[in-house]
């Protein structure tokens, strides 16, 4: 009994210490402590500010141009008669001919309450019959009042008793690279569209440096029927005149090009006051040759009697501005040139051998002289003082010669031709056509030199 009583006590005296083993180790609470430590950062000092924009510009809205512009837009219709010949009848010896009408269709802009329309030349070429159609549906006939091909521009006149809605020119000068424009027209005889796009460039020139066209780049989109449609910016300013798009297809593929508003409406009044455009010129013959990384135009003659000579322009120069208006290439130039009329003076910026100059050039009228194109050869009216000395009554004198033959015996300016195959020559004209009569034939041409000597030349 003692036995099992003390095994007892020391069973109870074991728990007993392991209990306040258990109380003092385990449930005594416990501080722990994490420390994170940051690796220490090398730093750099910058001289650079970050820049913050707060912008407070809104979202271009072309809502109010778009307005001003569908009702000022109209669509064109042209009837042509045309003839054909019966391919069929031809072969069994007979002559037949057919008569059909030709439908073709544009658009144009009103520039004038009273019914004067601008469109381009070819929306209208050879047509007999011009139907214009309002934006309101109304339809009215319409007469040509004048055209220049070489432009592309042409002036329509309706008759009516009520206002036309209009647009007014704007200066196509500013139109900035960038700057975002409206096409608007009648694609596939569509009722007024209307496109967005950018200025893509200016001064664009189609066929090559030494074209006359001087055409604003968008890239808007235009399809067929948008021709004669108008150019807008923002604030609804006409400042162009649809008129060609670049494309393998015939549809739109990325670019549209419109003639410049400043050159339409210096075309438009001269074909409201004299009928025919006035062109206007410097004087000058331009260099082509190397000048792909020159900035301006170089001069490569300066003509005689003419603006630039009495200005003072010489060989060499390189125009850079016209009327504060930068000159990097040919056909801006005659962009500008084809905005001007004869008798206006003109503010010339030229680099002179790296001395800019500023020079006023009075413009002169260009005078268009016939032109041999077997020759190569540009011929003017001889006078009385050279009848007088070299004892003639008529002929052609040589103004300028691109003639291979004639420079390599340097026959040029001042030649006067007196026949051809034996023919007297009683005027200029009469020798172009007396020179141009048919092809692949062989001229005999007596010619008199500045000193007075006759010289004959086989072709």
């Amino acid at each position: 009994m003692k036995k099992i009583l003390g095994t007892l006590g020391i069973a109870f005296l074991g728990g007993v210490i392991s209990l306040a083993g258990y109380k003092a180790m385990i449930e005594s609470p416990q501080v722990i402590v994490e420390r994170n430590i940051e690796p220490t950062l090398q730093t750099v000092k910058a001289n650079y500010t970050p820049t913050v924009i707060n912008s407070s510009s809104t979202p271009t809205d072309f809502t109010d141009a778009a307005d001003k512009t569908v009702h000022a837009v109209v669509h064109v219709k042209n009837t042509a008669v045309r003839t054909q010949q019966n391919p069929y009848a031809r072969l069994f010896g007979r002559n037949e001919t057919r008569k059909y009408e030709q439908v073709g269709t544009g658009s144009g802009v009103i520039i004038s309450p009273d019914g004067y329309i601008v469109t381009n030349n070819h929306v209208i070429d050879g047509a007999s019959e011009i139907e214009i159609t309002l934006n309101n549906r109304k339809k009215l006939k319409a007469v040509l009042v004048g055209a220049d091909k070489d432009n592309d521009i042409a002036l329509l006149k309706v008759e009516t008793d009520e206002d036309l809605p209009n647009l007014p020119f704007g200066n196509s000068d500013n139109a900035k690279i960038g700057e975002w424009v409206l096409a608007v027209g009648n694609p596939y005889n569509l009722t007024s569209t209307v496109t967005a796009g950018i200025v893509s460039a200016k001064g664009r020139d189609l066929d090559g440096n030494r074209n006359i066209e001087a055409f604003i780049q968008t890239d808007a989109a235009v399809n067929p029927g948008n021709s004669g449609g108008a150019l807008v910016n923002t604030r609804g300013e006409l400042i162009g005149i649809n008129t060609a798009i670049s494309s393998k297809t015939g549809s739109f593929i990325g670019y549209s090009f419109a003639v410049p508003s400043n050159i339409a409406k210096k075309v438009v009044d001269d074909l409201l006051e004299y009928g025919s455009v006035q062109q206007a010129l410097i004087g000058f013959k331009p260099d082509f040759k190397n000048t792909e990384e020159l900035q301006g135009v170089k001069i490569a003659e300066v003509f005689e009697d003419s603006g630039a000579k009495k200005a003072g322009l010489q060989q060499g120069d390189v125009i850079i501005k016209l009327n504060d208006v930068k000159i990097t290439k040919y056909s801006d130039l005659k962009g500008q040139l084809t905005a001007k009329r004869p008798g206006e003076s003109v503010n010339v910026n030229i680099d002179r051998n790296g001395e800019l100059l500023t020079k006023v050039v009075k413009l002169t009228k260009v005078i268009k002289l016939p032109i041999s194109n077997v020759l190569q050869t540009e011929f003017e009216n001889i006078n009385s003082e050279d009848k007088k000395r070299f004892n003639i009554k008529g002929g052609a004198k040589i103004k300028r010669t691109e003639n291979r033959a004639f420079k390599e015996f340097e026959v040029g300016k001042g030649y006067i031709l007196t026949k051809v195959n034996g023919e007297n020559i009683s005027s200029p004209l009469n020798a172009v056509e007396l020179l141009d009569k048919g092809s692949n034939r062989r001229l005999l041409l007596e010619m008199i030199s500045p000193s007075g000597q006759i010289e004959r030349f086989r072709f």
